[in-house]
């Protein structure tokens, strides 16, 4: 099968921060922007429904992207805030920071 390059996963956000979580992707720090894409990450989307979010990106190194993403400041300075609001972890540093989904389908 011929896959689209798309890297996804979801996360849960705890429901009593629910709120701050949303109105940090509305208005996210432009140097977290920045370094995303200095990392190799682009076509980023989030998505929501309730408290579950789904995260979708292009990339074509994803592990070099991680190991850039978990040596930059102020990715660093952000996680520090929102890995409390998530259920789980997204310490770049762990081995398996982030659950992949699996592609099933793909239209070109």
């Amino acid at each position: 099968m011929t896959t689209s390059g798309k890297f996804a996963w979801t996360w849960t956000i705890r429901e009593e921060v629910l709120e701050e979580y949303v109105q940090m992707h509305l208005a996210p720090w432009p140097e977290i922007m920045e370094e995303h894409s200095k990392a190799g990450i682009r076509d980023y989307s989030i998505f929501q429904n309730g408290n579950q979010f789904f995260y979708v990106f292009l990339c074509d190194d994803v592990e070099a992207a991680f190991a850039y993403l978990a040596e930059s400041e102020p990715c660093n300075r952000w996680n520090a805030i929102t890995s409390k609001m998530v259920v789980g972890s997204f310490d770049f540093r762990e081995a398996v920071p982030i659950q992949p989904m699996r592609e099933v389908f793909f239209l070109k």
